[in-house]
């Protein structure tokens, strides 16, 4: 996570978070110097897996996200254009290992549907967490 998680509620009471999430990327180029590239991506979350993110995540922690693309535009009165704004509206959360190395817990799955957001999918099977490859992945490896 590249920062806090915002918190917040809409008019029917429903609970927003908002946080934005760094996915990085290693490779070689054609002259086999090792490159690297960040990406940056907006994550808006309903319900109460929106509270979940809120109270056990802060910046820096690892965090894995499921959702769907969505483009939202607003009139924006100061400069008095058109202001637009791509978010990944989560499915399902997934915290990663804690800074400690120790797992920490949290498989969260919700509607994406703010309506729906009331009723939280949780595996009560046991909680995964994201597991990490020891060694660097070489993007020639893969076969697509």
């Amino acid at each position: 996570m590249t920062r806090d998680p915002e918190l917040k509620a809409i008019p029917s009471g429903i609970k927003v978070c908002s946080f934005s999430v760094a996915t990085n990327r290693v490779w070689k180029d054609k002259n086999g110097a090792r490159q690297e590239a960040a990406d940056y991506h907006n994550v808006v979350v309903f319900g109460r897996q929106a509270e979940t993110v809120a109270q056990y995540m802060k910046k820096g922690s690892q965090v894995m996200v499921e959702g769907r693309m969505q483009t939202r535009s607003w009139d924006d009165a100061a400069t008095n254009s058109k202001k637009y704004r791509t978010e990944v509206i989560a499915d399902r959360v997934q915290f990663g290992s804690s800074s400690n190395g120790a797992k920490s817990g949290g498989n969260f799955e919700q509607s994406s549907s703010p309506k729906n957001s009331t009723s939280q999918d949780t595996d009560e099977g046991g909680l995964e967490t994201i597991e990490y490859p020891e060694e660097q992945i070489n993007a020639e490896d893969i076969p697509f």
